[in-house]
């Protein structure tokens, strides 16, 4: 079926608009990030970031229809993100969607966050093959997802505390590195030692992961270096932290959890049949996980990513997934009768 989808993302930081055609092929994808605005206060404030959806939503959407040289009645499906995410972010989104989907009477299709950070995966000309595992990692999210065809999802792993990508902003923070931890602590772990600091793996029971001890773990580490008390503030650290210190502890910081990761998809493969491993969410763009997953796993497995700049929220994403989901036999669902969801399982 030959379909021109307008995807819309404002689950929380990024005000986002794609179109996509047949699933795979992105005719525009506009992002506006409030990354800067956010970074003064080290994480993202629910209230700014709902009054910044506001002011950028409708001049995406309508680059978004520009780019793809489209008018809104060329677009056959309307897609949105519902779930999970911030309130207010969330609202803005779907608000502009619906209405557009009840103006110009287009098929409207309420997707799951989560579900579309995997379907980014289709976005750069690979048709990964079933069944296959994905591990979802993001700021929000750590879970491990087996799928026997599109649109069947079984978590069979999830974390039972901070997400991976929380673990990075908080451990970025600790060592003094720019918001949002990702990035920042990739960036100064190619000039760390990953062997410096021996961190531990925290024990927990078959697929699931936690961080939050992983977490103490480097504050403890970076006290005793220093020689400082427990009680010492964590904002007080980096200002004893020679930058070889701060690069150490973000390489070690950072092998440890691309470990983590590996041994538990590693444990996964072993419990469930898969023909390909994917990464998706904000972590997946890290270099050091994508070069372990490659190591561990393309002798046996094909090994997927997104493009690094489809791995952090997007409007195609979330077309993508839709584009599936409709394949799969979703009807289209009443844009009058829509419900938000902060929190949700994938299913």
């Amino acid at each position: 079926m030959e379909m021109k989808i307008l995807g819309i993302e404002s689950s929380c930081d990024e005000t986002a608009a794609s179109v996509v055609e047949n699933g795979s092929k992105i005719l525009s994808n506009v992002v506006v990030s409030q990354i800067d605005i956010h970074a003064a206060y080290g994480g993202v404030i629910p209230e700014v970031a709902a009054r910044s959806h506001i002011e950028a939503i409708n001049p995406v959407i309508k680059k978004a229809l520009t780019d793809a040289k489209l008018s809104i009645h060329d677009i056959d499906a309307i897609a949105v993100t519902h779930t999970p995410g911030l309130v207010g972010s969330l609202l803005v989104g779907t608000l502009a969607a619906r209405t557009i989907a009840v103006v110009n009477n287009i098929p409207f299709y309420p997707t799951h966050h989560l579900k579309s950070h995997i379907y980014a995966n289709w976005l750069s000309g690979y048709q990964p093959e079933f069944p296959l595992l994905a591990a979802v990692i993001s700021g929000g999210h750590t879970q491990i997802i087996h799928m026997q065809r599109h649109d069947h999802f079984d978590i069979i792993g999830t974390t039972r505390d901070d997400a991976i990508g929380e673990c990075f902003d908080k451990i970025a923070k600790i060592l003094g590195l720019p918001y949002p931890g990702g990035p920042s602590i990739a960036k100064a772990a190619q000039r760390g030692n990953p062997t410096k600091y021996k961190l531990p793996i925290p024990k927990v029971d078959d697929l699931d992961f936690s961080f939050s001890g992983l977490k103490t773990a480097v504050l403890r580490a970076v006290q005793k270096e220093l020689n400082l008390p427990i009680t010492t503030p964590s904002y007080e650290l980096q200002k004893h932290l020679s930058e070889q210190q701060i690069a150490d502890f973000a390489a070690s910081f950072q092998a440890t959890a691309v470990n983590i990761l590996i041994q538990k998809l590693k444990k996964a493969s072993q419990k469930y049949p898969a023909k390909s491993i994917l990464l998706a969410g904000g972590v997946s763009a890290n270099q050091e996980l994508r070069t372990q997953l490659k190591k561990t796993f393309s002798k046996t497995h094909q090994v997927f990513f997104p493009d690094p700049k489809l791995s952090t929220d997007n409007g195609a994403m979330v077309a993508s997934a839709a584009y599936y989901s409709i394949q799969s036999g979703e009807s289209a669902s009443d844009p009058y009768d829509l419900d938000i969801s902060p929190r949700s399982i994938i299913h």
